[in-house]
């Protein structure tokens, strides 16, 4: 007689009905993650390619659900291709858990330490998205154009690399990504000199939405710089209203991927 074994979120990669023996020649992260979170990070690799948010670079990751000391990041690939097949778990140094003998992203430790250094970051981006590069490179703050760029009220730091000892621009060690965590504290974006951004927030559908309205608030707040008047910015008190969590703008992209 087949033995009982108790139910299972039938959104588990794995159930117990699977022999143990089968069980061991999975990817670690397969036994207790539901496939819906490395569904979505595929969502979220192709959505920001699609949008324009990442191009053949930049990356997406997830902290894992199922132990807070690991995340979940594509494969060094351009954003568009990304499949299941491609996800490796990491833990917070930024070593491969599983899938390991994939290429990893040179600059995954800005992942591992943001994850590191914030407890309350479940979702992270790197882009490089040209529309801040400007707000980057020079003394002119970044600033909430409008109420989709509610999260931007209480600042966009600027993280020079040059402090940090001077490099490629990668940020391609563990003390780099330190540093590049350090500068953005406890924010929901900073900006990278000469080479784009970097935003964290508590959802991956957040995270997406939060990297394509930064883009887009950026490329506002320079044309209303070229009308050259005055520019009315949201308050504090507006942008603290003003919070979004984009669920819509995730299902409108989500309609608009390729089939």
């Amino acid at each position: 007689m087949e033995p009982v074994y108790p139910k299972r979120n039938c959104d588990t990669l794995v159930n117990m009905r699977f022999p143990v023996l089968l069980l061991a020649v999975l990817p670690v992260f397969a036994q207790s993650v539901p496939a819906t979170v490395l569904a979505e990070l595929v969502t979220a690799n192709h959505i920001l390619a699609n949008e324009g948010v990442l191009d053949g670079y930049g990356h997406v990751s997830v902290r894992s659900p199922a132990n807070p000391g690991h995340y979940f990041l594509a494969r060094a690939s351009a954003p568009g291709l990304i499949t299941a097949a491609d996800i490796v778990e990491y833990d917070l140094d930024s070593n491969p858990i599983s899938n390991t003998a994939a290429t990893g992203y040179t600059e995954r430790f800005i992942h591992g330490e943001i994850y590191r250094s914030r407890p309350d970051v479940h979702s992270v981006v790197h882009c490089h998205c040209s529309e801040v590069i400007p707000f980057a490179d020079t003394s002119v703050p970044l600033r909430p154009m409008h109420h989709m760029g509610f999260f931007i009220g209480p600042g966009v730091p600027v993280f020079e690399i040059r402090k940090s000892g001077g490099t490629d621009m990668l940020v391609r060690t563990p003390a780099l990504g330190k540093a590049l965590a350090a500068s953005l504290g406890g924010k929901s974006a900073a900006l990278m000199r000469g080479h784009g951004a970097v935003i964290a927030a508590t959802s991956l559908h957040l995270v997406v939405g939060m990297s394509y309205y930064l883009n887009l608030n950026a490329r506002l707040q320079y044309q209303a710089m070229q009308l050259g008047g005055k520019i009315t910015f949201l308050d504090a008190g507006e942008a603290s209203k003003s919070a979004q969590d984009y669920e819509r703008s995730w299902d409108y992209w989500k309609s608009r991927l390729p089939k």
